[in-house]
C-alpha cells in the first residue's frame, strides 16, 4: 500500500517508563510508525483538557527504540489541539474500564470530525470486551451476568464447574475456578459484591482451557494471526501477564467461522485493532478492544508485521476520509 506523507501521532497510554517492551503491543506499534518517519508524541488519559469547544493534550514529543531500560527519549511538553495539531490519536491505556476511561472516550469523541482516534472512541465505548461479546453468544460457553448468589449456585449445580470473574478486569485479575463442591462459593460472592457495583460474569469450566487459550488479532476486520497462551502449572488463567507461555498456532476452522462472523461489525464500527479470546478451538470468550496485545508473540512466531499492518490500515483510513 502507499504510505502517506509522514503522520504526526499521539499516543494516549500509560507511562513510558512502565512498560516491558519486550512484549508490549503499543511499544511494537510505535517501533512501526517511526520506521515510516512519523512523528510521534506521548500523554496519559488525565492530560487530556477540554476548553471552549477543543480537546487539547499536554503531550511530549517521544523517540522509541528497541534497547531495555533506554527505550524511549522524551522532548519539551506541548499542549497539543487533538483536533488540528495530530493526524492520528492511539488511544491505548490499559484498563481498567471505569468512569475515568468512559471520559476519555467522551472527550476523544469530540475529535473524531478531525483526527483518526484508534480504536474508534465511542465504539470502544459501547463494546467493553466481556458484554459486547454478548452479541456472539453462539458462540460462547454457557455464560451468566449477575449478582445474584442463588443463580451462581445454580449454575454451578448446572454445569458442574465455573469460572467467576469481574465484568470489567483485564489481564487475568481477579479471575476464579469453582469446583463442583462449590467451596468457599458464597465468600466468593460476597468478595465481588463489595469490591465492585456491577454485576460480575460466571462461565461454565472448559477443560480444554489448560491446553491453551488462543488470542486471534483482527486488524480492521481481517486476521492478522494467532498465539497460544498455556496456562502455568497449578493455573487456569492463560494470560502472559500472569505468568502463561506462548507458542505458536494456527486457527481451527470454528476460529476461522468466529473472524468471519465477527470481522465485518468490527470494521464497521471502526474497531481497528481487536484481540479475541478462543478456549479449545471453538469457545469465545472475550473480544478485546480497550487496549488488545498479543502482537509481538504473533509476530516472532509467524514471521509477519501486525504493526505495519495497522499502520496500512491507518493508512487507508485516512484516504477514505480524504476521499470523502
Amino acid at each position: 500500500m502507499t504510505q502517506l506523507n509522514p503522520l504526526t501521532v499521539a499516543v494516549q497510554m500509560d507511562p513510558m517508563e512502565g512498560i516491558n517492551i519486550a512484549g508490549d503491543s503499543t511499544f511494537h506499534i510505535m517501533l512501526a510508525a517511526r520506521e515510516r518517519g512519523h512523528r510521534l508524541y506521548h500523554y496519559l488519559a488525565p492530560d487530556l483538557t477540554y476548553r471552549e469547544g477543543r480537546v487539547l493534550a499536554k503531550a511530549r514529543p517521544v523517540r522509541v527504540q528497541k534497547v531495555a531500560g533506554d527505550h524511549f527519549i522524551f522532548g519539551e511538553p506541548e499542549v497539543l489541539d487533538l483536533g488540528r495539531d495530530v493526524d492520528v490519536v492511539l488511544m491505548r491505556q490499559d484498563p481498567p474500564f471505569d468512569l475515568s476511561y468512559i471520559t476519555a472516550t467522551h472527550l476523544l469523541e469530540r475529535v473524531q470530525a478531525e483526527t483518526l482516534v484508534v480504536n474508534d472512541p465511542a465504539a470502544v465505548r459501547d463494546a467493553p470486551e466481556k458484554l459486547f461479546v454478548l452479541d456472539y453468544a453462539r458462540f460462547m460457553p454457557p455464560t451468566m451476568i449477575t449478582r445474584d448468589l442463588d443463580e451462581v449456585k445454580s449454575f454451578l449445580a448446572e454445569h458442574g464447574e465455573i469460572v467467576v470473574k469481574p465484568l470489567y478486569g483485564n489481564a487475568g485479575n481477579a479471575v476464579f475456578h469453582v469446583g463442583q463442591s462449590g467451596a468457599n462459593l458464597s465468600a466468593l460472592v460476597e468478595l465481588f459484591k463489595s469490591s465492585w457495583v456491577e454485576p460480575f460474569m460466571v462461565q461454565a469450566f472448559i477443560p480444554g482451557v489448560a491446553k491453551g487459550d488462543k488470542r486471534i488479532v483482527l486488524v480492521d476486520g481481517d486476521v492478522a494471526g494467532a498465539v497460544n497462551r498455556i496456562p502455568g502449572a497449578g493455573e487456569i488463567r492463560s494470560n502472559l501477564a500472569v505468568g502463561g507461555s506462548a507458542a505458536k498456532t494456527q486457527l481451527t476452522e470454528k476460529e476461522e467461522e468466529i473472524c468471519a462472523a465477527l470481522g465485518p461489525e468490527l470494521k464497521r464500527r471502526g474497531l481497528l485493532f481487536v484481540g479475541i479470546d478462543v478456549i479449545g478451538g471453538e469457545w469465545l470468550t472475550e473480544i478485546n478492544v480497550t487496549s488488545p496485545t498479543g502482537i509481538v508473540s504473533i509476530d516472532a512466531f509467524n514471521g509477519t508485521d501486525t504493526g505495519a499492518m495497522i499502520w496500512d490500515a491507518i493508512d487507508a483510513r485516512l484516504a477514505a476520509r480524504v476521499a470523502a
